[in-house]
């Protein structure tokens, strides 16, 4: 055990408090924790709606307990094994008057404790439960990690840590690659709820438009990229006025282009110039883009998620970013797997690699895609949640974008 490095904070938390026989240091750090039990995938599918526990014949103890494992201490994703995410709570509620004379936590591992599960012990987990300060999981909003089975350096790591934002804002372990999240069955619901995938192919393909950058809306991008123009052709900042003309100019010239005569394999083909209102309205629809984004950025440098005199250089951040998280999730769901995984988040750091040059650049842009598409300059959730996630993220000492080089 002296040996044993604890894989994250959960039970590096319940092994010094074993070590020390504080039990009930024990039992409040078991009471915050994600626990998790294995079911069969086939009668999981079959009944989302519910969860069995495990019951298993332990050798050591000579008698039979039930089986949960804390999120560190997770086996690597298999086709056929899932699990569910529970509490300590539900054990306290639903243990049967027959149950086992033991819970067993983390068994087989080098972290594996027996604790009996007679109604005065189960009494006392309750006891410990109700005392919880927060709501049952790592703390979202703060970084964490894996400190054993997650890459802390390398391709893979610098690639999970492009998506780091979610992990951060979800309170899950950056650098888990054989995820679990929230357990099987939820992971499958919020796939479906909030990006419509059921089905390995629409992860396939969600995930392969994410890498694309074909998500974020290509108006932020063109606006973004004119100004990038104008940076670099005058090496130096781009008002506000001189951005709005020369997009303006850029939307005309774009107009005037589509209705001249091309030749094609067919001969001379004479295009419709676009009506006048249409190309109106949409120089004006950009022109509101490039007041939002401005509105944004002043936002941004004022609480630290741009620096002073930096813009942002482009929104692709918020699809690769996600496309990095979109392999974990497909993972958790049973939809891809761990060698797809790898394949895209290597994939995304890469873009991340040739769209930015820093972590900070590359924050600032995921930040302003997630709050156009949500937030609708109100600075609410969608916006905090993520400025919160920037400042762990340069300055937690753990976190990767400090450990990492992005060169």
């Amino acid at each position: 055990m002296g040996t044993w490095t604890a894989p994250s904070a959960i039970e590096r938390e319940l092994e010094e408090a074993k070590n020390a026989g504080n039990w009930p240091a024990f039992f409040d750090a078991l009471a915050l924790a994600d626990l998790f039990v294995p079911q069969e995938r086939s009668f999981q599918d079959a009944h989302p709606t519910r969860v069995r526990r495990q019951r298993v014949r332990l050798p050591q103890a000579r008698a039979e307990a039930y089986v949960v494992f804390t999120e560190g201490m997770l086996p690597a994703p298999t086709p056929e094994l899932v699990f569910e995410s529970v509490d300590l709570r539900w054990f306290c509620e639903s243990f049967p008057p027959d149950g086992p004379p033991y819970l067993a936590v983390n068994p087989g591992t080098p972290f594996e404790t027996l604790l009996p599960a007679s109604p005065a012990h189960r009494a006392t987990w309750a006891l410990h439960d109700g005392r919880r300060t927060r709501r049952v999981g790592l703390e979202q909003g703060k970084v964490h990690a894996l400190h054993v089975g997650g890459p802390l350096h390398g391709p893979v790591a610098f690639g999970l840590a492009c998506g780091a934002h979610l992990s951060v804002r979800n309170g899950m372990f950056w650098n888990s690659l054989a995820y679990h999240g929230q357990g099987y069955t939820k992971e499958r619901e919020t796939l479906r709820d909030s990006w419509g995938v059921t089905t390995r192919e629409e992860w396939l393909v969600t995930t392969e438009r994410l890498l694309r950058a074909d998500m974020v809306s290509p108006v932020w991008e063109f606006a973004l990229r004119v100004r990038q123009a104008l940076a670099q052709e005058f090496a130096g900042p781009v008002d506000i006025e001189h951005w709005r003309h020369a997009t303006e100019a850029a939307l005309r010239a774009n107009a005037e282009r589509a209705a001249e005569p091309r030749l094609t394999p067919d001969g001379v083909t004479v295009a419709q110039p676009r009506p006048t209102a249409e190309v109106e309205g949409e120089i004006a629809g950009v022109q509101r883009v490039i007041g939002r984004i401005t509105r944004y950025e002043q936002r941004f440098r004022a609480d630290g998620v741009l620096g002073e005199g930096k813009y942002v250089r482009s929104v692709e951040a918020w699809d690769y970013g996600r496309a990095s998280q979109m392999a974990r999730w497909g993972v958790g769901a049973r939809f891809g797997t761990l060698a797809e995984a790898e394949d895209v988040v290597v994939r995304a750091g890469k873009a991340c690699r040739l769209a930015y040059r820093s972590w900070e650049e590359l924050s600032a842009g995921f930040v302003l895609g997630r709050c156009m598409q949500f937030d609708e300059e109100e600075f609410g959730h969608w916006y905090q949640e993520m400025a919160t996630a920037h400042r762990e993220l340069t300055g937690d000492p753990g976190s990767p974008w400090l450990n990492i080089a992005w060169s």
